[in-house]
Order: C-alpha cells, then structure tokens, then sequence
C-alpha cells in the first residue's frame, strides 16, 4: 500500500511528535509495516524511540543534502514492525543548503519513491514551522493528519495551515488530501476540553476522528525512556487511545481501496 501520511502542525505543543512516535508503534502491534521520518530537528521522535539525535552521520539531513542512498538511513527500532529515519540539529541547515537546488520540493519525494514498495504506512513528523523541510513532506504525502489540542487557541492557525495545504495541493501535490483532525490532550473534567471537541467537531464534521487522545501522565513519560507508549505501559489510558486511532486509521484506508 505505501501510503504516506504527514503529521503537521505548525504550532508546536499538540501532541504532533506524540502522535508520531505512537501512532507508528501501534499500527506496528497492528502488523503493519511502518517507516516514520523524523523530518523536525528538534529530533524528538528520534530520541522518543531511544537513539541519539547527536549521531549526525546517518540522519534526514545526510539523505536531503549529501544524496546518500535511503536505505542507509533507515534504523530498526525496537518496537515491532517499526523502522526510524532519525532527525538531527543539521537538519536546521538543510533549508539554506537546499534553497539552489533545483526541484528542492521534490527531494524527499524522490527517496521515498525508492522504499515506498516495502511498507504499509510511512509517517512523517513534521516540523512546527511551514519551511522548505515541511514543504518536501507535504510534497510526498498522500494526506496529513492535524493534530489540535482540547485548549483555548485550538484552532489558532489552523486557517493558516489549511491555506498551505491548498496551496500545495495547487502547485506541488494535487493528490494532497486530509486524514484526520485528531483531539489530543483532552481532559474530560474540563468544560473547555468539551467545549473544543463540539467546536472543532461542528466546524469540520466528517473530517475529525472518532478516537480523541486523553491528557495522560505516561505519555508525557515514556519519550524520557525512549519508548513509544505500548512499550512503556501496555495498560496506560494512551495506548489504548493510540490503538484505537490506529485501527481508524487501517480501516479508513482498508475502505478507501
């Protein structure tokens, strides 16, 4: 299947690398084949699944500038069914060392057509900021999914982020398309919590997915570990709300063939 989802949002702190590194674990429990990008140099998914994100030689950055085959890059991780292309602080470089190049919004694109055959999901962690790194995962997506925290700025930018995905969707990427809205840090004891998901849920309808992600004590823990939250606590309020979100997302794509 092969299919290639970003996770974007340019406003940082709604769960975006969360998200990332445990959606991937579960679709992983799941028997699917998955490869997650780290494409944020903050690296946080990278050291959320335990390697370092000062080992500089074979990262995201080495694949976008120095042309290094893709299959060099790609890690194992420990988690099943779950590879890691690792992010670093260089990565930060990439969009000066790019901005020349010819075709620069198709590179990642480009390597991910190479792989793309050995996988059912690959996930892209993207940066909090619209630049030239974001624009190559946008580029090679299949559709994104939008991470929104249960909190009072929730859709803050979110106006923004929908007119770069148009806008991508017209020059770059027609196929473009959107997954999920997905409700992160959801506290039930909070009439805002409520007030949000009705908000969000009333302005973009089918679009938001039926699983919302809890405010959990573990999921902020387990990235301190290097683990994906299966890993770290299997009976834990967060690996069953990442299940759940893992098995929407297999049966909207089991559908959509």
């Amino acid at each position: 299947m092969g299919k290639i989802i970003s996770i974007v949002n340019q406003k940082g702190g709604v769960g975006k690398t969360t998200t990332s590194v445990n959606l991937s674990a579960s679709l992983g429990i799941l028997e699917k084949k998955v490869l997650l990008i780290d494409a944020d140099p903050q690296a946080n998914a990278t050291s959320g699944l335990g390697f370092d994100p000062n080992n500089k030689d074979v990262s995201l950055y080495q694949l976008m500038t120095k042309s290094l085959d893709i299959s060099k890059v790609i890690k194992k991780t420990e988690s099943p069914n779950l590879d890691l292309i690792q992010s670093s602080i260089d990565l930060v470089g990439a969009e000066i060392e790019l901005v020349d190049q010819n075709r620069r919004e198709y590179k990642l694109k480009e390597n991910i057509s190479k792989i793309k055959s050995l996988y059912d999901f690959i996930l892209i962690d993207c940066a909090p900021s619209l630049g030239l790194i974001t624009l190559n995962a946008l580029t090679s997506s299949n559709s994104v999914i939008i991470p929104i925290q249960c909190e009072y700025f929730a859709l803050e930018g979110l106006g923004k982020l929908l007119n770069t995905i148009k806008s991508v969707q017209k020059i770059h990427n027609n196929n473009l398309d959107i997954e999920g809205i997905l409700l992160t840090m959801f506290d039930s004891r909070l009439r805002l919590s409520n007030q949000v998901v009705e908000e969000v849920k009333k302005h973009f309808g089918d679009i938001v997915f039926n699983t919302i992600i809890q405010r959990n004590i573990k999921l902020g823990e387990a990235p301190g570990f290097g683990k994906d939250i299966i890993t770290y606590d299997v009976t834990s309020k967060g690996t069953k709300n990442y299940l759940s979100l893992a098995n929407e997302v297999i049966k909207k794509n089991t559908h959509a063939k």
